[in-house]
């Protein structure tokens, strides 16, 4: 590998540079090292000849040499300690087994006698700890015995770990907790009592059996602490061998425990290869990376703290743990006012010659020398052969470089320290994220700053890949938690992420060594009911409901080039000038709106500045006006947002504020989970919707239709932000609608109301509604249609059928009649109601079955039942029939009966009656099939549909009539 050497005059990465540039080795760590599996002898080792360990930079007398260590060889794993670790497992598995049926107060009690039975015996561990493997210092380890035991009991002692740990009646969830089985740990030989205590009582706390595999240097102290916890957890009645060790441990007999079937998670605390072959054991595995935490101290620092925290921290157990600091970066401001506070506290800065005897000692053949870990500064001294003065408390190298040619630069895990200058902030930042990347990626670092310099911590944090980013914190206490920030949960194994090859991202707890089974009842989502919160009906009361917006000042009218010539406009206007409410109309409206129809009555829109919208016609001005609403109320409205797919509208995927167009055009499975949200609108305007037509419903729904002219695609838009606050339903505007007109709009009203009524989405409030519109529309729409204005009953009746239809849809949805329906329009200009009625009665027939192929997926819709459902519309109608099939049959033929009293084609065929157009029909039918598998409506559909599906339907409505009908049966030719 290369080594990088920071120039403290290099210019620093510029500040706007989110991730700053590493060197080319630290994108990967050592090879080869060794972090926790410390030797506990330190007689004297030399380096190998031609070990590169240690680079002189600069000319300096011959080190103290040290004697090459001996390969060891490990001998296999003899017959009787396979037999010996064999039974072990048994009797764990065994123990594991009734343990796992106790309740949480037989736990919590277990986990308390073993937590103060630990806690007792902090002190004699400690020193058997230290006496054994001749590292660390007996009074830290007393404190982290007793964080083991005593931190752990307090944090833990009420979550609960056994049976129902939550639950949710109103929302039919429950969260189980069962124990994970028997685990494995690995005990290092750094800490090897406080791991132990620790490891033993979450396991006893999760209702776990805990095999422990001591360090084969550390298996004494190792042992007795999971004695102690043991008789403390058996005496208090948990089952006997519920934690056992190993008693002759090797690294063998420790891959043999790791790959034993009887396993079910392993624990591993110690060095790179033993966490390796944990996670290559063919078990789920917990493991700790390598740590090389650098300390950030900034400029705006408080020096005294930052520099005592840091000694605090690096002198604990002499510096054994792995989160402990073992780079310090300083910005070049206050670099020296740092040096010199350090060595008031008691830290010697190594000369250019002191530093090479001490590289030289840290690395053994690439390797960290295992003889320095843990050690106190007197012995490293003698091992590095330098003196220092009495009471010196941390080693520290001035460097520059960082890689495998500066030692310095990698973890030591004792009491030195390697420091660097930077120029700058950023340039600081840089160096501590190459620290992390080279040898402690995803462990911890630490920043010192001014707790409200918010740009230097978002900076840092947003740069640096560790799991643990500590501020003003010593490093080996607040890493391990529940110290300097109590939300920190309490823990010796510290997940790295997948930085540091760990499977976890945060501080091991009880939470990771149970299974978790997620009960969930069904559970039926939160159904509504929405329509404009004023409807006015009955003839004339366009003057009075107009009469409503007294204290509105600037009303802007949307309708269309027909109506403005017929005079409807006036209508509205004459009111409008005697309440006093300035007005401006834009009748530019076409057929099918467009996008550029409805951004050149934005552009009037908000030079006019109203604060009331009215729009007068069919469904096209009403849908054009809801878009120039929304797009008036929020500027940023994006169209594809809008026109997205959903399966229920009260949770689309679009969220923004800032409203995009095409967020609303976006699909979307429940309207209530849409991605796209529209905030409420209404701020600056009021919507009023006037229908002068009988079929759309518009004025009534959250949807809307509208053109792209760029991509001639159709999109039906949908949003309960786009319900209108007024509805005015005057019989009186439309008793002169043109007889075709009033045909296609009372079909496509039909059509509303007869696939809302079998909706996955339909209700008891919605289906009475469907129910009515559709008694009306059989009764009515012929007379309508035959006597025009003369029959102002039968306008009156089918002016409100349109509108009950169009709640019940606003609400229930609709189906693959309107998605086909849609495509087609869009294609081949066919209108919207005509289209609808040509396919609607072949929609009946396939969704008539109660064995669909495929079901749509919603709560409410526990079965098929559409075919019922159809029958129960041909009983309301005194259709006959004995049977739900037969019903169903005479319900299609009163379709195109009716139909054919308005004189509605009974083909798409007919409808086109040009050869050319049946043969472009044909060819982009595939086309049409998909498209229409993917519009709004679909989702609704009782029966879901497969795209061969539409296409069949797509060819039979061309084809010619339905009737006569011999079955009900649906098989797709395609």
């Amino acid at each position: 590998m290369m080594s990088t050497r920071f120039n403290p005059c290099q210019k620093a990465p510029a500040a706007s540079s989110r991730l700053l540039p590493l060197p080319a080795h630290a994108s990967r760590r050592p090879t080869a090292r060794v972090v926790c599996e410390a030797a506990a002898s330190p007689a004297p080792v030399t380096p190998k000849p031609g070990s590169t360990a240690a680079q002189p930079q600069a000319p300096v007398t011959t080190p103290v040499v040290h004697d090459a260590a001996a390969k060891k060889e490990r001998p296999p794993v003899a017959d009787d300690q396979l037999a010996g670790l064999k039974s072990l497992l048994k009797r764990s598995v065994e123990a594991q087994r009734k343990f796992s049926i106790y309740s949480q107060e037989q736990v919590d009690e277990i986990f308390r006698s073993a937590a103060e039975a630990a806690n007792a015996a902090r002190i004699p561990l400690a020193k058997m700890a230290v006496e054994e493997t001749r590292m660390g210092v007996v009074e830290d380890k007393v404190v982290k015995n007793h964080f083991a035991s005593e931190f752990i009991y307090n944090k833990y002692k009420h979550t609960k770990t056994c049976g129902i740990i939550e639950e949710d009646q109103a929302g039919g969830i429950q969260k189980v907790a069962e124990p994970v089985g028997v685990i494995a740990g690995i005990v290092p030989t750094t800490n090897p009592t406080s791991t132990a205590i620790f490891k033993a009582l979450l396991s006893l706390k999760t209702r776990n059996a805990l095999v422990l595999c001591p360090h084969p240097r550390a298996a004494k102290s190792t042992i007795a602490a999971a004695k102690i916890v043991r008789d403390a957890a058996i005496a208090a009645g948990a089952p006997s061998d519920i934690i056992s060790w190993v008693e002759t441990p090797s690294l063998p007999v420790s891959q043999a425990l790791m790959q034993a079937p009887e396993v079910s998670l392993i624990l591993a605390t110690g060095g790179p290869a033993m966490v390796r072959a944990a996670y290559s054991s063919g078990h789920p595995s917990l493991g700790v990376g390598a740590g090389n935490t650098p300390a950030l101290i900034d400029e705006t620092a408080d020096i005294k703290m930052a520099v005592s925290s840091i000694m605090l921290s690096k002198t604990f157990d002499n510096g054994v743990i792995c989160a402990s600091e073992q780079s310090v970066v300083v910005v070049g401001k206050v670099y020296d006012e740092v040096r010199a506070e350090f060595i008031r506290r008691g830290a010697y800065f190594l000369n250019e010659e002191e530093k090479v005897k001490v590289r030289a000692g840290v690395l053994i053949d690439g390797r960290l020398n295992p003889n320095i870990v843990g050690q106190s500064i007197p012995k490293l001294a003698e091992l590095f052969g330098i003196k220092v003065p009495q009471g010196t408390r941390v080693l520290i190298g001035e460097v520059e470089a960082l890689g495998d040619s500066e030692p310095l630069s990698q973890e030591k895990l004792c009491p030195i320290l390697a420091m660097y200058k930077a120029p700058t902030y950023e340039h600081a930042v840089h160096i501590a994220h190459s620290l992390i990347m080279y040898g402690g990626a995803g462990h911890t670092s630490v920043l010192y700053t001014n707790p409200l310099n918010k740009a230097h911590i978002e900076l840092f944090e947003s740069t640096v890949k560790t799991v643990r980013i500590l501020i003003n914190t010593p490093a080996s206490q607040g890493a391990i938690g529940d110290l300097y920030n109590f939300h920190l949960d309490p823990s010796l194994t510290l997940g790295c992420g997948t930085w540091g090859s760990t499977s976890v991202s945060n501080n091991v707890g009880p939470q990771h060594l149970i299974n978790i089974k997620t009960v969930t009842s069904r559970r039926e989502n939160m159904l509504w009911f929405r329509v404009p919160p004023k409807i006015y009906f009955k003839g004339g009361c366009l003057e009075l409901a107009l009469r409503d917006l007294i204290g509105k000042k600037r009303a802007f009218i949307v309708t269309d080039k027909p109506l403005f010539d017929l005079g409807y406009a006036d209508k509205v206007t004459r009111i409008l000038d005697d309440i006093n409410i300035h007005h401006q109309v834009f009748y530019h409206v076409t057929p099918d709106p467009t996008l550029a129809c409805i951004n050149a009555g934005l552009n009037e829109i908000l030079e006019f500045k109203p604060d009331v919208i009215i729009a007068m016609g069919g469904g096209s001005p009403m849908d054009a006006a809801k878009i120039m609403w929304l797009m008036y109320e929020c500027p940023e409205t994006r169209f594809d947002g809008l026109a997205m797919r959903f399966m229920d509208i009260r949770k689309r995927v679009y969220e923004c504020p800032e409203t995009r167009f095409d967020g609303l055009a976006m699909r979307f499975m429940d309207i209530r989970k849409r991605v796209y949200e529209v905030p409420e609108l209404g701020k600056k305007a009021t919507m009023v919707c006037i229908p002068t037509t009988s079929g759309t419903g518009s004025e009534v729904t959250p949807f809307s239709v509208v053109t792209d002219e760029r991509l001639g695609a159709k999109y039906p838009l949908a949003d309960y932000a786009l319900t209108p606050h007024m509805a005015i339903v005057d019989p009186q505007l439309v008793l002169n609608i043109p007889k075709k007109l009033t045909a296609w709009g009372g079909i496509d009203a039909l059509t509303h109301a007869l696939e809302s009524y079998v909706s996955i989405c339909a209700t008891e409030y919605t289906r009475g509604l469907s129910r009515e519109a559709i008694q009306l529309l059989f009764k009515y729409l012929p007379r309508a249609y035959s006597n025009g204005p003369n029959d102002y009953e039968a306008r009156e009746k089918v002016h409100y059928a349109a509108t009950i239809a169009g709640m019940a849809f606003a609400n229930a949805f609709l189906g693959i009649c309107h998605s086909m329906a849609h495509k087609l329009g869009a294609a081949f200009h066919v209108p919207h109601g005509l289209a609808n009625a040509a396919l609607i009665s072949h929609v009946i027939r396939y969704n008539a079955t109660d064995m669909p192929a495929k079901q749509a997926a919603f709560p409410q819709y526990q079965y098929p039942n559409a075919k019922h459902h159809y029958a129960e519309l041909a009983t309301m109608l005194s259709l006959g029939g004995s049977t739900d099939d037969e019903k169903v049959v005479k319900l299609i033929e009163a379709v195109e009966d009716l139909k054919k009293k308005v004189d509605i084609p009974s083909s798409i065929k007919e409808i086109f009656n040009d050869p050319a157009k049946d043969e472009e029909y044909i060819q982009r039918v595939d086309l049409l099939a998909e498209d229409a598998f993917d519009d709004q409506c679909t989702g609704a559909n009782p029966r879901y549909p497969l795209i061969a599906d539409l296409k069949q339907i797509l060819l039979d409505a061309h084809q010619g009539p339905i009737l006569p009908i011999k079955s009900l049966e649906f098989f797709s030719k395609v």
